[in-house]
């Protein structure tokens, strides 16, 4: 399935607003492809770059199971107390901050440090999360767990902007025709495998600790979260900067922003509301995940059996981003994101209008198996091809600010929903009624087919130089709006005066 070629002719990036990507690379005057390595030592980088993202669904999801053991072992004490209110959703603002700030540093500084600094900042504040403790006042120590959640979001958001972006990059030395698949399986197939390994450690440590010694629970799966990081920093020591971001970067010039916002601003808004209407709908659909639950056990089942089916659940995410990774080869990144979004509001569409029977606990098996395919549909379209449409629609210079205000305006977004559904659920009326559930589906299955809409219409299609091309399409831009693009790539302490005049002919390409 992996060896599989893409046809000889590439699609690559349209017009947009009106930087196409050439489909002859020859015809232009930007670098040449970068040299082809062997497969094991082109698929390293990619792994190392793109893997930590494994830890931002193992961290974000495992803090409900802390939720869950800290309400049974301190009750009232969490439940009643700020902390349980934010300590899920503060991490997330950490992310945005992270992204923002690592996605400046990856262009402005370094891919590969930024990578590093981010995975200190996650291993230190997740081991200080595990091991949180205030003079043995509960409330006390839940600011603190609270607190330390905040950093390691700050960590997580780091992974975006520089680990994928640099994934993307890597990619470029892969096998023309799987680049696409090996930057989905390392990016986003690794936020889901993290999502179900999250799930899936504190079932057994629960069921180790007899479902009784809940402090043993909780801070063990906390502290195994300290693990894969671990790891990838020791691999991470070995990496090298891109071949693309050693080439294109603008590290060491004045960045010309105005140009910038003028070539990718709207390309830019196009992508980061997607991202946010994708990230605000997927708290609308998890919706039925309690439902499934309160439908299987009542609040006071073993934990193993919480956490059993909790994991049942993001197993559902594998099907999708596994499947759906080689038919962004063959579809291209845009129009698997649009078939995505199209079968998961039609999904979206009929659980909503059969809301009323499938939520029966007769029909749950129904339930859980629709449920299934809604979420792997989700995973295929845009799960898979957001980040992929993030990391390789704009110019390598700039990429990492790009893809960071991309993926907090989509954090954004998940912010956003939380606030925003319980009102639509009010307007169909209390818990009682049907319309209470179905209204947040048949809103945010209608903003599937706006988010369809948007990258149909303004979206390019990704080939796979798209990349090599983008760069190529940008300088020209850059030429014809007098900037001198020997600045590219320029190291530090070098002077544009050292190097060669660009030529009459290499202007008017």
């Amino acid at each position: 399935m992996f060896g599989r070629k893409k046809p000889a002719e590439q699609q690559v990036a349209e017009d947009v607003p009106a930087s196409s990507a050439v489909n002859d690379p020859e015809a232009s005057g930007g670098s040449p492809p970068i040299d082809q390595k062997p497969f094991m030592e082109a698929i390293w980088p990619v792994l190392a770059c793109g893997a930590g993202l494994f830890s931002d669904g193992y961290i974000n999801n495992v803090i409900g199971s802390v939720n869950t053991v800290l309400a049974r072992q301190y009750k009232e004490v969490y439940t009643n107390s700020q902390p349980a209110k934010v300590v899920s959703a503060i991490a997330f603002a950490g992310t945005v901050v992270g992204q923002l700030l690592f996605g400046y540093t990856s262009d402005r500084w370094s891919r590969t440090n930024s990578l590093l600094v981010s995975t200190v900042i996650l291993i230190v504040f997740t081991a200080l999360a595990t091991g949180s403790y205030y003079h043995g006042d509960p409330v006390g120590m839940f600011n603190i767990l609270t607190a330390w959640r905040f950093f390691v979001g700050i960590g997580i958001g780091g992974e975006y902007p520089a680990g994928s972006v640099g994934c993307a990059e890597s990619t470029g030395e892969l096998k023309n025709g799987t680049r696409n698949r090996w930057f989905i399986l390392f990016t986003n197939s690794m936020i889901d495998w993290g999502f179900v390994i999250g799930a899936f450690v504190p079932y057994v440590v629960a069921a180790a600790a007899q479902n009784k010694y809940y402090g043993t629970i909780w801070r063990t799966s906390l502290g195994i979260g300290v693990v894969f990081p671990l790891i990838l920093f020791v691999l991470r020591l070995k990496l090298k900067e891109p071949e693309e971001f050693s080439r294109n970067s603008m590290k060491n010039v004045r960045t010309p922003y105005s140009l910038v916002l003028k070539y990718y601003g709207f390309r830019l808004l196009i992508v980061s509301l997607i991202w946010f209407i994708y990230d605000f709908s997927t708290y609308a659909f998890g919706l039925y995940s309690s439902s499934i639950l309160s439908n299987i056990y009542d609040d006071e089942a073993p934990l193993t059996t919480i956490f059993g089916w909790n994991t049942v659940i993001n197993l559902f995410y594998i099907p999708g981003t596994m499947i759906g990774a080689p038919i962004s080869d063959r579809l291209g990144a845009r129009y698997t994101l649009i078939l995505g979004f199209l079968a998961q509001s039609v999904v979206g569409f009929i659980m909503a209008g059969t809301y009323a029977k499938l939520s029966q606990p007769s029909v749950i098996g129904a339930f859980v198996v629709v449920y299934g395919i809604f979420l792997s549909l989700g995973e295929l379209g845009p799960g898979n091809n957001i980040g992929l449409l993030a990391a390789k629609t704009c110019a390598t210079g700039v990429r990492g600010q790009y893809y960071g205000i991309a993926a907090a305006i989509g954090k954004i977004g998940a912010f956003v929903g939380v606030y925003v559904f319980p009102y639509i659920e009010a307007a169909g009326g209390t818990p009682k009624d049907t319309a209470y559930y179905q209204y947040p589906f048949y809103v945010s299955s209608s903003l599937c087919i706006f988010a369809a809409a948007l990258a149909f219409f303004f979206l390019p299609q990704i080939g796979q130089d798209t990349i090599t091309y983008e760069d190529e399409k940008f300088r020209e831009y850059l030429t014809a709006n007098g900037w001198d693009v020997r600045q590219l790539g320029l190291k530090e302490g070098e002077s544009i005066d050292s190097l060669p005049e660009v030529t009459e002919e290499e202007k008017k390409l």
